[in-house]
């Protein structure tokens, strides 16, 4: 090809020109080049310059200052929403599949089953992979995708539906009402909760196994505390099981017997154990003991609880026959949702005490548990527990969940209030303080924070049933056999001393929290007294078993009473008739 057979563009309109022999530009042939417009180009040349004249008066009528100003207000607010445009679709609730790299819509609650849902999608994509590999002519095996159970486990959204949540703020002083009261709490949907539950157990600090002393004559060697069911450890033994190791054996209760349950005090019929040994994720469990309480029944249960989580109610048999005189246990051993386990050759006289041993030794009473949820009789669980779970423990990354008491926070406080009001012995209780003030304990301060609190409310515990949570459990428990019954005045010296060896701690969540999830009854023997003749005239003084009404009257009101102390009264009152016929 010559140089005379090539052309070049010119900048302005682009035609191609021709170049003569000796590379001159030189105009083209007409009758290549030149052709006669078409009505269409006119049209599209009169429209052209008629959207010309008119930005020309548009701009001539505005002025030039006006059409910057409106430059400059209008390309911001464009740019501004288009950027809002594109963080809205990049901030869509996504879930990521790490197996398979693939994102996956988080799908609302709405959804009947998002579980489902979520799978589908991550089968639709790895499907398309598939075909699309195929249609290129790759041959290369893919893995499949992971099992419907792990993919449900895996798929966790990127984006909390409660991270935003924050408490209202508090009322007005002269509007706040006295006493404890519940406060809001923001927990997912069950369907979400259940798909939160880890797949494997927690990590154990340290400790990885845990066995207890077996001792089928135990000997008391020191003069102050123990028991034949928690086998008298020595004030040596206690402290060396504050050592923790790798593998460990300690006392933890039912010494005797064969296992927990059969000889061994706290003795269970052999039916009631074998269903006790099955597995279970999870389990709610609490006790009545000297007929203290009525039973409440659970309310707001989800069907995925009803049908996978057990409800246990432990009772003697002094409770049991008073709930066959009242016709309320069937044949099966149940009370609405309860599944009543009656406990022989209870280990202690005091009632309070033999409920301390579900309450700190689920663990060993039901083996093959992942987690529990323990509530005392007097407490009604108005909230689903896979979302009681979600939110006090596997949302916090917490393997022990137990509320802080709602007023008081120190331990010497807490004491002189039981003191006060009569709970136990004073002389025992100030042996109790006495000794941890020798083994280091003070007053609570600012210095212990992160620690926000020395007392809990005990009612209620939260738990993954791991090694070094059932060692917590176990020495709680010893204090508790070793000392008085009041078990929150031994629970920081236990949780301190095992926190000092280990990276681990106790997410002591707000009382008003747990508030938002239990309703709380009164005992029965307060109930009895409301019932009783002259009562009306009383029901401002409710006094608890041991305290004394010396120098009142209690037959005299107040001439004090306000608006608000009546209508505090009509609110007990309903809540005495609300107790005196659970609803389900």
């Amino acid at each position: 090809m010559t140089g005379g057979s090539l052309g070049q563009r010119t900048a302005s309109y682009g035609s191609l020109q021709l170049l003569n022999n000796n590379g001159i530009v030189g105009k083209p042939a007409s009758s290549i080049f030149t052709r006669k417009p078409s009505p269409k180009m006119l049209l599209a040349g009169s429209r052209d310059r008629e959207k010309q004249f008119l930005l020309l008066v548009f701009c001539k009528f505005l002025g030039r200052r006006r059409v910057a100003m409106l430059l400059l207000v209008g390309l911001p607010l464009l740019i501004f929403t288009l950027g809002s445009y594109v963080l809205d679709k990049e901030n869509t609730s996504l879930n990521i599949d790490e197996h398979i790299g693939s994102l996956v819509p988080y799908v609302s609650q709405a959804a009947d089953d998002p579980a489902a849902l979520m799978i589908s999608r991550v089968k639709d994509t790895q499907k398309d992979r598939d075909s699309s590999t195929e249609k290129d002519g790759n041959k290369t095996q893919r893995p499949s995708p992971p099992a419907a159970a792990s993919l449900i486990k895996r798929v966790v959204p990127l984006h909390h539906p409660c991270e935003n949540f924050a408490f209202p703020p508090p009322p007005p002083p002269g509007l706040r009402r006295p006493g404890p009261r519940p406060c809001p709490v923001c927990y997912v949907p069950v369907e979400q909760a259940i798909a939160s539950m880890p797949s494997s157990p927690s990590e154990s600090p340290v400790l990885q196994n845990l066995t207890y002393i077996h001792d089928e004559n135990p000997v008391k060697t020191e003069t102050h505390g123990g028991s034949d069911f928690g086998g008298y450890p020595s004030l040596k033994q206690r402290n060396g099981s504050y050592e923790i190791k790798e593998s460990m054996t300690v006392h933890c209760g039912f010494v005797k017997g064969s296992r927990p349950g059969r000889q061994s005090g706290f003795d269970l019929d052999e039916f009631d154990l074998t269903e006790l040994e099955q597995f279970h994720d999870v389990i709610v469990a609490s006790a009545i003991f000297g007929n203290y309480d009525l039973i409440q029944q659970p309310k707001k249960i989800s069907q995925a609880a009803r049908q996978n989580v057990p409800f246990y109610m432990f009772v003697d048999e002094e409770t049991e026959a008073y709930m066959k005189n009242s016709s309320i246990l069937d044949s099966n051993k149940r009370v609405g949702l309860w599944r009543i386990i009656v406990v022989c050759n209870i280990p202690y006289n005091d009632s309070r005490r033999n409920g301390k041993v579900p309450k700190l030794l689920l663990h060993r009473i039901f083996p093959n548990v992942r987690y529990s949820i323990w509530i005392d009789g007097k407490l009604q669980l108005v909230v689903d527990p896979y979302q009681i779970l979600e939110r006090f423990l596997w949302r916090e990354n917490a393997t022990f969940a137990i509320s802080r008491h709602y007023r008081r926070f120190d331990v010497f406080v807490e004491a002189e209030a039981n003191k006060a009001a009569g709970k136990y012995d004073n002389s025992s209780i100030d042996y109790q303080v006495e000794f941890y003030k020798n083994e280091g304990l003070t007053p609570y301060s600012e210095a212990k924070l992160p620690i926000t609190s020395d007392v809990p409310e005990g009612c209620v515990i939260i738990r993954e049933h791991i090694p070094i949570t059932n060692l917590f459990s176990c020495l709680w428990f010893n204090e508790v056999d070793r000392f008085t019954a009041r078990d929150q005045l031994s629970f920081s010296t236990v949780r301190d001393k095992i926190m000092a060896k280990v990276n681990w701690t106790v997410n002591m969540f707000l009382d008003c929290e747990r508030r938002n999830f239990v309703i709380q009854a009164y005992h029965r023997d307060l109930l009895v007294h409301k019932a009783s003749p002259g009562a009306a005239t009383m029901h401002h003084q409710l006094v608890l078993p041991g305290t004394s009404l010396a120098g009142k009257n209690p037959g005299k009101r107040s001439s004090k009473r306000g608006k608000g102390e009546k209508r505090s009264g009509s609110k007990r009152h309903r809540k005495v008739a609300a107790v005196a016929n659970p609803g389900t």
